[in-house]
């Protein structure tokens, strides 16, 4: 019976095209811009970490004083020096790693090339297992690193390519700043989005094209890291060890329930314990301990501009859907006559809502293959835009059957009024008309 139905929907379309065209372009247009839009958001509230996001934690204390921690009611995404340290050389997870950014001058000793101004993670060696960071050649330090500050580095693709032209640089002695650091690692092209793992990034921000033990770092770019905020002025600017400033952070791995209770049971004793000492102005209160997604919610993964655009682009569509109403109720009750004929001939109310919730279907169908083009075109200009996730726009499967599945489903429930209202035809009365 469906092949029956579905005949009659081709004929019907090929009779009234004008009527077809705009009933499909329509739902083509709707879809095309909710589908962009929702693609958009799919793409940057996806998981970076599949799979481990889920035993991946970042924990949180807030050393500020009284005078200022008024302004803000959370703690801050990042520690001072010396909370970061005591938290991470705790050893009570199954993987931590302590982190820092800066800016840093790095060149090939005896080049004569002008130095590259990068981005230096300082972390520990740890942060590579924890984060499943691909090894293209060579691998991490160890902790023994760690321990001795030893002048290795972890370099990224992109920094492999321009200074040594891709090839294997494991061995080869890069310049930091002004200390020869020896080469131990190089990833392979890795780009975490978001940028989960810094707090002070973008969230989409390209990642960091040296990595260095935090120990050695610390001597080694003595002056260049910068802090998220103060609240006593720095002995010193850019020496923030001894300061009251926040600019380390940790990320810990738990791989049981248990350890992930014991962890937080942890966290908040730290605090309690500052606080009593008077360093901390609160304790447990303002501790935390996020797994992975419940951090990059708390962050803000998804930008604002983009969320009220994929609601602008989901009100669109529904406009566009009262269209195709009021196209479907034009184009059935113009066929009362054709319909009379067929309830005369003993259709039942059943099968002529059947028919056309099948053309319904059918122009639904063609509608999702236009909107789906258009959603191509709606990426591709997402592309092009000065935006720092426009590297992310693209259709994978499932939005590609998303796109389908949504034409065809708007396209339904645009038909069910016009197709019960044909449905209901009297068949005498259209009888007499003809």
């Amino acid at each position: 019976m469906f092949g029956y139905y579905l005949d009659l929907a081709l004929r019907s379309l090929k009779r009234n095209r004008v009527l077809t065209a705009l009933m499909v372009l329509a739902i083509a247009v709707g879809i095309g811009a909710s589908m962009t839009t929702l693609t958009v958001v799919h793409l940057l509230s996806g998981d970076p970490m599949p799979g481990k996001s889920s035993v991946l934690f970042f924990p949180q204390v807030d050393p500020e004083n009284p005078v200022t921690l008024s302004l803000h009611r959370n703690p801050w995404p990042a520690m001072d020096y010396r909370s970061a340290v005591d938290i991470w050389s705790s050893h009570r997870a199954d993987r931590q790693a302590i982190l820092t950014s800066s800016s840093v001058k790095v060149r090939l000793p005896d080049s004569g090339q002008p130095p590259l101004m990068l981005s230096m993670l300082s972390t520990s060696t740890d942060f590579f297992p924890m984060f499943d960071v691909p090894f293209q050649y060579g691998s991490g330090w160890s902790a023994d690193d760690d321990a001795s500050r030893a002048r290795v580095a972890v370099i990224s693709a992109d920094l492999n390519q321009k200074l040594f032209g891709g090839a294997n640089s494991v061995g080869r002695i890069l310049r930091v700043r002004d200390a020869d650091m020896r080469i131990v690692g190089v990833l392979k092209p890795w780009r975490p989005t978001p940028l989960f793992y810094d707090p002070w990034s973008q969230n989409f921000s390209k990642s960091e094209d040296v990595f260095a033990p935090f120990s050695s770092s610390l001597e080694i770019n003595k002056g260049n890291f910068q802090a998220y905020t103060c609240w006593h002025v720095p002995p010193s600017m850019g020496n923030l060890q001894d300061a009251d400033c926040v600019w380390v952070w940790v990320w810990a791995e738990l791989d049981s329930p248990a350890k992930v209770r014991d962890y937080a049971r942890f966290v908040d004793d730290y605090a309690n314990t500052q606080k009593s000492l008077g360093r901390f102005a609160v304790g447990s209160e303002h501790a935390r301990l996020h797994d992975l997604m419940t951090w990059l919610t708390d962050r803000g993964q998804v930008p604002d501009d983009v969320r009220l655009q994929a609601w602008l682009a989901s009100a669109f569509l529904v406009i566009c859907l009262f269209n195709a109403v009021g196209l479907l109720l034009a184009k059935f009750l113009r066929r009362s006559g054709e319909i009379g004929v067929r309830r005369a001939l003993g259709a039942s109310r059943g099968a002529i809502f059947a028919q056309c919730l099948v053309e319904a279907g059918l122009i639904g169908l063609l509608g999702g293959f236009f909107g789906w083009l258009l959603t191509l075109v709606g990426l591709w200009l997402v592309r092009r835009q000065p935006v720092d996730y426009a590297h992310l726009a693209h259709l994978d499967t499932a939005m590609f059957f998303v796109t389908f599945a949504m034409a065809i489903g708007a396209s339904l429930i645009a038909g069910l009024i016009p197709a019960l209202r044909a449905s209901r035809v009297v068949p005498g009365w259209q009888l007499k008309a003809l």
